[in-house]
C-alpha cells in the first residue's frame, strides 16, 4: 500500500498512516478498499454539486462577514434572477467559460453594471468551488474572451413625463390589492423620488412614524457610505401603515411575494405590464425615471435646484462647496415632498 511521495508526504506524516492502516486490518478492515471507497464517494459528491448548491453555500459560508444583512439578501437574489434559471441545476464540474457568457449575454450590454456585480457573484462561488477541489479552474477569469467590450455611455434611464404621473398611479397603483407590495413599493417610490434598492430593502426600523422621517442607511441602494434622511408626506405614511396593518414581513416594509427582498426586475415587469409610457419613445418607463421625472417637476415649479438635488440624495460633485453644506435641509424639503404628492393625489381623484 503505497502512503505517499516524498517529501510530499513527511516522514511523521508516513508512520502515523501506516499505524492507522495497521490498526484497520487488525479490526479486519482492508484500508486500500476503505480509501477507494472514499475517493469514490468524495468523487460521487463532486460530480453531484450544482451550481445553485454550490452557491447557496458560499452565501450561508460568507454572509456572517457581511456587515449589512440587505447586502447578503442581495448577494443571492442577484444570482437567482440572472444565472440560477440557466445554470442552477448545472454540475459545477461541468461549467465552462461559454456557460456563464450565456448566462450573462442579455445583461452584459444593456445593465453593464448589473452585469458587472453577477459575474463577480459567479468568480467568488467558483473560486470556492476550486479552493474545495470540485474544479480546477475558475471559468469566470476568461468569458470577457467571449462577449463584446463593454463600452461606457452615460444613459438616461427612461422616464415618465411628469404630467402624466397622476394618471398612471389612479390607473395602475392607488386601486390594489391588499398584500400588493410591488404595486405599493412603486407608489412610495415615486412619492419619496427615492432610489429602488432603498426603497426594496427598506424595513420597518428605518421608519419613525411620529417625525413623519425614512433613514436611509448607508448602504441600502446607496452610491455612497453616507445616511440620508426622508421627509414623508401623508400619502407616504399612510401605504406604510398599511402595509404595517397587513403584516406581512417583521422587517421588510415591501417583501416580495415569496418572501425574500423584491428584486428591480419586479417593478421592471410591474412598469412594462401597465405600459408605462416613457418620453422616449417605444421604451417603457423605469422605477429610477421617476427620480427624473420628480426632478423636472420641481424645476419647473420653483423648487430650488439646492431642495431637489438633496431631496434625490445627490452628491455635490464639487468639494469646496459641500464642505459647507452641513445640513440636509430637511424640513425645508417637506413642504415640497407634500406638494409632489398634493399634485399626484389630486390629479388622481
Amino acid at each position: 500500500m503505497g502512503l505517499g511521495r516524498y517529501p510530499d508526504i513527511g516522514i511523521a506524516d508516513v508512520g502515523k498512516t501506516a499505524l492507522e492502516a495497521r490498526e484497520q486490518i487488525a479490526k479486519g478492515v482492508d484500508p486500500i478498499e476503505q480509501r477507494q471507497t472514499k475517493v469514490a464517494a468524495q468523487r460521487a459528491e463532486l460530480e453531484a454539486l450544482t451550481f445553485e448548491q454550490a452557491a447557496r453555500q458560499v452565501h450561508i459560508e460568507q454572509s456572517p462577514g457581511w456587515k449589512n444583512p440587505k447586502h447578503a439578501a442581495q448577494w443571492i437574489t442577484t444570482l437567482e434572477t440572472y444565472v440560477f434559471p440557466t445554470l442552477g441545476k448545472v454540475k459545477v464540474a461541468d461549467l465552462t467559460p461559454k456557460h456563464f457568457a450565456d448566462a450573462l449575454r442579455p445583461i452584459w450590454l444593456e445593465k453593464p453594471e448589473t452585469a458587472s456585480r453577477t459575474k463577480q457573484r459567479c468568480h467568488a462561488v467558483m473560486a470556492w468551488c476550486w479552493a474545495h477541489g470540485k474544479v480546477a479552474a475558475n471559468p469566470i477569469d476568461v468569458i470577457e474572451h467571449l462577449l463584446p467590450k463593454q463600452i461606457p455611455t452615460e444613459q438616461h434611464q427612461p422616464a415618465m413625463p411628469w404630467a402624466k404621473i397622476p394618471t398612471y398611479i389612479k390607473d395602475h397603483l392607488k386601486d390594489r390589492q391588499p398584500g400588493d407590495s410591488t404595486r405599493a413599493a412603486l407608489e412610495f417610490l415615486i412619492l419619496t423620488a427615492a432610489r429602488s434598492g432603498a426603497v426594496r430593502m427598506m424595513t420597518w426600523s428605518e421608519v419613525n412614524f411620529d417625525e413623519a422621517i425614512w433613514t436611509i442607511p448607508p448602504e441600502a441602494g446607496r452610491k455612497t457610505g453616507v445616511a440620508r434622511r426622508m421627509p414623508l408626506s401623508g400619502r407616504a405614511i399612510e401605504i406604510l401603515q398599511q402595509q404595517r396593518a397587513i403584516g406581512l414581513s417583521d422587517e421588510l416594509v415591501f417583501p416580495a411575494p415569496r418572501g425574500g427582498v423584491l428584486s428591480d426586475m419586479t417593478l421592471t415587469s410591474l412598469l412594462r405590464r401597465t405600459k408605462a409610457e416613457s418620453e422616449t419613445p417605444g421604451r417603457v418607463a423605469t422605477a429610477h425615471g421617476f427620480r427624473s421625472a420628480f426632478r423636472d417637476w420641481a424645476s419647473e415649479h420653483g423648487y430650488s435646484r439646492d431642495l431637489a438635488e438633496r431631496q434625490l440624495s445627490h452628491e455635490i460633485s464639487n468639494k469646496v462647496e459641500a464642505a459647507y453644506h452641513r445640513t440636509d435641509l430637511l424640513e425645508q424639503r417637506r413642504p415640497m415632498v407634500q406638494s409632489w404628492t398634493n399634485f399626484l393625489t389630486n390629479e388622481s381623484k
